[in-house]
């Protein structure tokens, strides 16, 4: 599926005070709920609602609801400041956690920690990775929650590059991909350009990139 990408002046202004490189942790992870809260508005669209009457002060009005449970499944461990504004929206969500650790060098992640929901069929799931890059660690997680039978899937992202993007279409073309900003292209350390350094880093104010 082609890349959504959030056309609206608050996503333009949060993203480039996300990307500047003074920002200060606190400030980042802000920023960082300000435009989640806005990728899951847009991605949740097309969620499933059935009828609903109630009671108001008034009369009885009929309305609707939510129809079916969501799964969120935040790719650790940048992923988890992109959940508490999920959890503000969709406080039921069940979420699962995969835990994926890049080697530096490589480029490469590799698995370190997997727990899914046990009744994850064929719920609507929400992978939540600020940074889709290369898209090998987008890619090896819906693989892993597809094989534990979700529904649709949606992929949320801060920043894309072009090149994780059409990684997910080859690996995955069923998976609709959100993101507030699609970028130029990895460097040859496979960070993405312009990007924003390190969000994991910037997050929880550790060590930065060299």
């Amino acid at each position: 599926m082609p890349i959504t990408v959030l056309d609206h002046p608050l996503a333009a202004h949060y993203l480039t005070l996300l990307r500047d490189k003074s920002t200060e942790p606190a400030k980042f992870r802000t920023l960082t709920k300000k435009l989640t809260l806005l990728l899951i508005v847009e991605a949740t669209r097309g969620l499933t609602t059935v009828p609903a009457t109630v009671e108001t002060p008034m009369e009885a009005y009929s309305g609707r609801k939510l129809g079916g449970g969501l799964i969120a499944v935040p790719i650790l461990r940048a992923g988890l400041g992109m959940l508490d504004p999920l959890l503000e929206l969709f406080p039921d969500v069940s979420v699962g956690y995969i835990g994926l650790e890049r080697d530096h060098a490589t480029a490469v992640a590799a698995s370190y920690y997997a727990k899914l929901p046990p009744k994850i069929g064929g719920r609507t799931t929400l992978v939540l990775d600020p940074m889709l890059a290369t898209g090998g660690s987008a890619s090896n997680a819906i693989a892993r929650i597809k094989e534990a039978g979700a529904g649709p899937i949606l992929m949320l992202s801060i920043v894309a590059a072009p090149e994780g993007v059409a990684r997910l279409n080859e690996d995955h073309p069923d998976v609709a991909v959100f993101s507030a900003g699609l970028d130029r292209e990895l460097n040859d350390r496979k960070y993405i350009l312009p990007g924003l350094g390190d969000f994991g880093d910037r997050l929880y104010g550790t060590e930065p990139i060299d």
